[in-house]
């Protein structure tokens, strides 16, 4: 076997500030009702979960969702444990506001831990599930519960089969998919209903 010369690459210099480049889901732009659930779900094996410690204010945390583009935040620790989650709902509805005034404190520098929702009290889709729903499922889902988001989990092959989160569904970007506007809220509670406020 010869011998190969190997070279050195070339460095060069910075010349101006630069980014870096994170993961990123091309979902479909457009969708459909009877469209698979998994083209609107956000997937975290190729999109980086958006995160918050429990320990940093409401105000840090709507902070870091106007920033990232998101109405949700995981709650986690340095290992990635997810403890909960906290949304843009918690953070900007009453409950702030009457917790603030029973603590003697301002609205926004109550901690994450105060108004999050707690890891015991979440309930999720299984992923298998989702695999076999449509988009239509999808928004029955969210509007019978009355609720802006779902978490999704799989059993993850590199932590021996555990469950772990593996996505989140949102009706704001299902109904950035579908040409839309949608909240759990809508009056619009059939698909007739649906289907004819998105060919209006």
């Amino acid at each position: 076997m010869t011998k190969k010369a190997f070279s050195p690459l070339p460095f060069r210099t910075l010349e101006e500030p630069i980014s870096y480049f994170r993961p990123r889901q091309d979902m479909p732009e457009r969708v459909n009702f009877a469209s698979p659930a998994v083209e609107c779900m956000t997937d975290l094996r190729q999109v980086a979960a958006v995160a918050v410690g429990m320990e940093r204010t409401v105000d840090e945390a709507l902070s870091r969702m106007r920033k990232r583009g998101v109405r949700l935040l995981l709650v986690t620790d340095d290992e990635a444990t997810v403890y909960g989650l906290i949304t843009a709902r918690d953070i900007q509805g009453e409950k702030p506001m009457k917790l603030a005034q029973k603590l003697g404190d301002k609205p926004g520098q109550l901690l994450v831990r105060d108004l999050m929702t707690l890891q015991g009290r979440l309930e999720v889709l299984a992923f298998a599930e989702v695999l076999k729903s449509q988009v239509g499922d999808i928004i029955a889902t969210l509007k019978a519960a009355g609720r802006q988001h779902a978490l999704v989990v799989d059993h993850d092959p590199i932590a021996d089969g555990r469950l772990a989160l593996r996505g989140i569904l949102s009706m704001s970007q299902i109904g950035r998919q579908l040409g839309l506007p949608l909240d759990t809220a809508d009056r619009a509670t059939t698909f007739a209903e649906l289907e004819a406020a998105l060919n209006r």
